[in-house]
């Protein structure tokens, strides 16, 4: 771990990243490299209702990826290299996925690719993540929680809250992988028409969950790869 390269980092994730075709151009249409954590120039696609820069704002620098541990700040007692040599070794120890077949979805206002099927292994490995490494997570702040509440939660929701920082974990997780921030019922059908025949050649079917990464947000913003490991158990 190069240390100095560690100085700029605010919150850590545990992130699948899509690979190859797919996630070449999930990076081109989002407009960020997860490998460099810096912007890159984005496609304008003829027919779309705003720029795709308006488009994709809210997702962009989150990058092209599945959350499977959302982000945290580190705890006080936590060094980085230790959750470094833990993340290296639970995906030395820990088996690869079927995700079986992903689909272009509308999800809560946005558009997202999600898995056509069963995903017990994918809930499971998720929790799996969360519960590993929690101990790395500082406790959410009052003003995070307030944040999270202010969105309306159910009481399965806010038990999560308060016991993981986060409300959308464990029985509320659904594995997904954002492709826009909130769109009007009318943009969404704009843009999931011309979505539609371009991931018809990138989707693998079944896709895999092979390797899971260590990404870190950057003070100035936007978040990159920290550490990119094989599940290899």
């Amino acid at each position: 771990m190069n240390e100095a390269r560690m100085s700029d980092i605010t919150r850590y994730a545990v992130y699948w990243l899509p690979e190859g075709a797919l996630g070449a151009w999930g990076e081109n249409w989002l407009g960020w490299s997860m490998q460099h954590g810096r912007p890159l120039a984005q496609p304008t696609p003829p027919g779309l209702p705003r720029p795709l820069s308006d488009l994709t704002r809210a997702a962009s620098t989150y990058g092209l990826h599945a959350t499977i541990k959302p982000p945290f700040r580190l705890a006080e007692g936590q060094s980085a290299a230790a959750m470094f040599d833990a993340f290296r070794a639970y995906c030395a120890t820990t088996p690869g996925i079927s995700a079986g077949a992903l689909r272009l979805s509308h999800l809560g206002g946005f558009l997202a690719l999600t898995p056509d099927g069963n995903s017990d292994a994918l809930n499971a490995i998720a929790a799996s993540v969360v519960s590993s490494f929690d101990h790395f997570r500082a406790p959410a702040s009052a003003d995070e929680l307030s944040r999270r509440r202010a969105a309306g939660l159910n009481a399965n929701q806010e038990a999560l809250l308060t016991r993981w920082g986060y409300p959308y974990v464990m029985q509320e997780f659904r594995f997904h992988v954002t492709l826009t921030g909130r769109l009007t019922p009318e943009e969404g059908a704009a843009v999931q028409a011309i979505l539609a025949p371009v991931l018809q050649s990138l989707l693998p079917d079944p896709s895999h969950i092979r390797h899971l990464a260590l990404v870190g947000e950057q003070q100035n913003g936007g978040f990159r790869t920290l550490a990119h490991h094989a599940l290899a158990g």
